[in-house]
Parts: C-alpha cells; structure tokens; sequence
C-alpha cells in the first residue's frame, strides 16, 4: 500500500502524518511525504533568496519526517516540489499512484465573539469562492483522499 502525505511542517500536518502512520502502520505502508516551495511572484533577486531558503527549509523539514518515519520502521520516500501547491500534489498524486493521499485540514476559524464569527463567515466565503488545497485535491485527486482535520 502506497500513501501520499502531503506535508509542510505544520502542526497539523505533523498530526496527520503521526495518526496515518499509527492508523496503517499494519499494513506496512510505504509513506510518500511531499513538500511543496511555492516560488515567487517575481524575479527579484530578493525574492529568489528567499525562495532558496524555503526551498532548503522545505527539503531540511521533510528529511526529518522521512527519517522518523523510518525509525518507525517503514519505508519513506520524499518529493520536494515547486510551484502551486494544489497542483504540484496532483501531479505527484497522478505520477506515482498512491492508494491513499492524505492532506491535514489548517484550522481557519475565529474565536467565538462577534469578530470571530465575522471572520469565520469571511473564512467560509473564502472557502466557497476560491477554495482550499484539501478541497481541490478531493475533487481531482485520481485516488482516495483523507482530509485530516485540524487541532
């Protein structure tokens, strides 16, 4: 069995990665963490110096995944992307053909005031007008999709 984690070093990310290794651990999976460094809007020699410390930011966070993974005892493979995140995951998902891909839901709701729930409703339009990762992959993702939900 092959599952596709995407992975950015966040604590939901991290959590989903966990529960999916302790959920299918018996099954001896072979895990495939995918990171995405989106690449600048322009060219300036300030953004590619940022976008070079992200990219080495995003290799550096998705070796130790791979590595505790493999201290768990299975196989981890890693895939280090550029570009929209949304399409770079369905394309590795496309490409190497996991049975499962799991992507962790990021918590964007507001406290419980008034503002809170202004922003929560502004979240929910964001949502339903521009979408989110998670919700772009479910609709095209070749294979299942597991949507972890947030902390």
């Amino acid at each position: 069995m092959k599952i596709m984690v995407a992975f950015d070093s966040s604590t939901n990310a991290k959590q989903a990665l966990k529960d999916t290794v302790a959920m299918f651990k018996g099954q001896d999976p072979e895990i495939i963490l995918i990171g995405v460094a989106e690449e600048p809007r322009d060219t300036s020699s300030e953004n590619e110096a940022k976008f070079q410390e992200h990219l080495t930011e995003t290799q550096a966070y998705l070796r130790k995944a791979a590595d505790d993974v493999a201290r768990g005892g299975l196989k981890c493979e890693v895939i280090v992307a550029q570009g929209d995140v949304r399409k770079m995951v369905l394309t590795a998902a496309v490409k190497h053909k996991p049975d499962l891909l799991v992507v962790a839901r990021h918590n964007k709701t507001g406290s419980r005031t008034v503002l809170g729930t202004i922003s929560a409703l502004i979240d929910e339009l964001d949502f339903m007008t521009l979408g989110s990762v998670s919700s772009f992959l479910a609709r095209r993702a070749p294979c299942p999709v597991l949507i972890h939900p947030c902390q």
